[in-house]
């Protein structure tokens, strides 16, 4: 739980590098609390109201995770507009995502797996 909250403590924060299990591990429990926001809907008959309100809050937080990760392997940020091209440009966004980091630092900072990154 705490690496959901740690992204979300760096709220709009786009620099910087994320490790793989940062990046994972909040992915993973965002689509849990998405699944409980849409029984909730369900449940209460609001259809779309808390999954969108949940959507948008969560926005932010998404991008930045995904960027720092795609800064871990020594990518621009810019790549994710690279999504945007149908099927392929999803299916190499999720190979660089699953893609091990640069060991040392690289543009963007220092490795997060050192002791000594800043948090």
């Amino acid at each position: 739980m705490h690496w959901y909250l740690d992204v979300l403590k760096k709220y709009a924060v786009f620099s910087g590098r994320a490790r793989r299990q940062e990046y994972w591990m909040f992915t993973l429990f965002n689509y849990i609390a998405f699944i409980i926001a849409a029984v909730l809907d369900a449940v209460l008959g609001t259809s779309p109201v808390i999954t969108g309100i949940y959507f948008v809050a969560i926005l932010l937080p998404s991008l930045g995770v995904f960027i720092r990760r795609l800064h871990d392997t020594g990518r621009s940020g810019w790549w994710i507009l690279f999504g945007i091209i149908p099927a392929v440009g999803g299916i190499t966004l999720l190979v660089f995502s699953c893609l091990e980091g640069d060991r040392s630092q690289n543009a963007y900072g220092p490795d997060p797996k050192s002791g000594y990154a800043a948090a």
